[in-house]
């Protein structure tokens, strides 16, 4: 009977308890590369589509705005990618020590980006463990478009207009529904899940993931009303606000109204 070869860097992912990792780290690769391309795209095409705003960052606030525009694309994809997990019915049946190779690699792309907790994706879905609610973790990215775009109209001039203020209130309305709401009540579920299993875990994976699991929650609430307090602060009650930028190689201080007009001085 002819023996079975083993798979690239299979030995050395078992050895650092991660098997289910041979399966997926091509496609982390991949993912790295692919987000890798999307910061040189932002760096091709945002001169052209906005070329006052984007080439007079430098720096850091330049290296900020191709990381937000990455960000975008990223929470995008793996939102959309994550929903099908939640109707997978191997992980449904085993929520805490499931496997399967599609959620495995839809969290392998989230890893592709620095962005999130690659430690907590790698050690907690690709050990395999609590395979099914990694995608709880993904659904928090729901409120990121809405964070980027907040922080894109701030470089484009756009500070207490309109716009910006639904954007803001969907902002709020998603961060609150995703990550308090919806990340507060399934956090309680994880925790049932695991505790019905405890004896069969790891110390350390209860001890990261628990601690983490309550760190994230007190973090997000504090957010939202750190959120809520940046948005109110850019409307005063006449409904204006001044706008700092360059003019002329000088600093300058524009008045805009609710409705994105300048006001004249």
């Amino acid at each position: 009977m002819e023996n079975k070869q083993p798979l690239l860097f299979e030995s050395f992912f078992n050895s650092i308890s991660l098997p289910k990792l041979t399966y997926h780290w091509h496609v982390m690769l991949l993912s790295t590369l692919g987000f890798t391309l999307a910061a040189v795209i932002s760096r091709i095409i945002s001169p052209i589509i906005f070329p006052k705003t984007y080439k007079n960052l430098y720096g850091i606030k330049r290296f900020n705005w191709d990381i937000h525009f990455v960000s975008s694309i990223n929470c995008l994809l793996v939102v959309i990618l994550s929903i099908p997990i939640f109707w997978d019915e191997e992980l449904i049946n085993d929520k805490v020590f499931g496997y399967d190779t599609y959620a495995g690699n839809v969290y392998a792309i989230a890893c592709g980006n620095p962005g999130l907790d690659l430690y907590y994706m790698e050690r907690a879905v690709l050990r395999p463990f609590l395979n099914y609610y990694g995608a709880v973790f993904l659904m928090f990215e729901i409120s990121t478009p809405f964070v980027n775009i907040h922080w894109f109209m701030d470089k484009l001039g756009m500070t207490g207009t309109l716009p910006q203020l639904i954007n803001g209130i969907c902002l709020i309305v998603t961060f609150f529904c995703a990550r308090i709401m919806f990340g507060f009540y399934m956090s309680y579920h994880t925790f049932r899940s695991v505790i019905a299993v405890i004896d069969q875990v790891p110390t350390f994976l209860c001890v990261i993931y628990g601690t983490s699991n309550i760190i994230l929650n007190c973090l997000n609430a504090f957010w939202f009303f750190k959120i809520i307090e940046a948005i109110v602060k850019r409307f005063d009650k006449t409904g204006e606000k001044k706008h700092k930028h360059r003019s002329g190689g000088k600093a300058a201080t524009t008045t805009i109204k609710s409705d994105g007009k300048t006001k004249k001085s």
